[in-house]
């Protein structure tokens, strides 16, 4: 076998485990490499890394789950040492958990500005987080649930739920993860579950050496894609990776601005995952960055980024672009 064949053969199988045994349905998710999402409150400044101050989640529990679940929080509060003090902590952040018709399908839900009916659905649940110590660097668990309050989907096979984070009062910055569990004290995944979302807030790693990475998803439809990313503040660089793309350079967004960056989708990236990384500035230290990432198709509309990549993390196959640069 030629050896270039047998490397890539490896590297497959590798992803391939990796994809299986490592993943969980928190978010950030591990591999993500990605310490935490953030939310700042309404009177926040924008230069500080969040456009719109509010988040959202959503949660997709398989059809054949038929017992209970439980949406978890991790430091929910905005105080103590993981959170983004301005002055005297003074925010509230407000997490709301929706299931039912349009809870996903509304076309507010999905899209990246938080107007119109984004908060579509039912509301099943929600809780006001300030600086209370009862919750820092704890868990808060919502639930539980029953699959069938959130909104079918055929398309995914399974319940829609939504989780929007909103920053209610204040200028701080509220840092924090989810997990979805069948256990209300601990973190055990749902088999087949996973978590995604058209709008990426978080903070990069404080580490130099630190590359994270998120997954959009590319279905049979896109031709071409928008990779936008806002207040990115000279932390490095970001490149895409596919199984057609070696590493796309980005162009990267200044203070309080947003950059875009348009790349062509080959039919080998069709129905795959794409890896957007984000490679720490190793020259200077830019400490506690908060970015926001969007990536859309041809027609502006907003694509998933899952923290369980489907169909697996993507590797490069050099074949595929060869083949791609013979048809010109």
């Amino acid at each position: 076998m030629n050896k270039k064949i047998l490397h890539f053969v490896v590297l497959t199988l590798l992803n391939c485990f990796l994809y299986l045994t490592g993943m969980s349905q928190s978010a950030p998710a591990e591999d993500e490499n990605i310490p935490y999402l953030v939310t700042f409150g309404a009177q926040a400044d924008k230069s500080w890394g969040d456009d719109d101050f509010c988040q959202i989640f959503f949660f997709m529990v398989p059809k054949t789950h038929n017992v209970p679940f439980y949406i978890r929080v991790f430091d929910p509060d905005t105080g103590g040492e993981l959170d983004e003090q301005k002055g005297e902590f003074n925010t509230t952040v407000k997490f709301s958990v929706y299931g039912g018709k349009g809870s996903w399908s509304d076309p507010d839900a999905k899209s990246v500005d938080p107007k119109g009916n984004f908060e579509s659905g039912s509301l099943l649940d929600s809780k006001l987080f300030d600086n209370n110590s009862k919750y820092d660097q704890k868990w808060y668990t919502f639930g539980p649930f029953n699959a069938l309050e959130g909104e079918f989907s055929e398309e995914l096979n399974g319940y829609i739920f939504k989780v929007i984070a909103k920053g209610i009062s204040g200028d701080d910055g509220n840092l924090y993860q989810y997990f979805m569990s069948t256990d209300k004290r601990e973190n055990k995944p749902i088999e087949g579950g996973n978590i995604f979302t058209y709008k990426y807030h978080f903070r990069l790693s404080n580490n130099q050496n630190n590359v994270s990475q998120i997954y959009p998803y590319l279905d049979d439809k896109v031709i071409s894609v928008k990779i936008l990313n806002y207040d990115w503040d000279d932390d490095g660089f970001i490149r895409v990776v596919s199984v057609a793309k070696r590493g796309e350079l980005c162009t990267i967004s200044e203070d309080s601005k947003w950059a875009s960056t348009e790349l062509p989708v080959t039919k080998e990236e069709r129905n795959t995952s794409m890896e957007i990384q984000f490679i720490k500035n190793r020259a200077k230290l830019v400490k506690n960055n908060n970015v926001a990432v969007i990536i859309q198709n041809q027609y502006g509309e907003s694509l998933p980024f899952y923290v369980i990549p489907i169909g697996g993390i993507p590797v490069y196959n050099p074949a595929l672009r060869m083949k791609a640069v013979e048809r010109k």
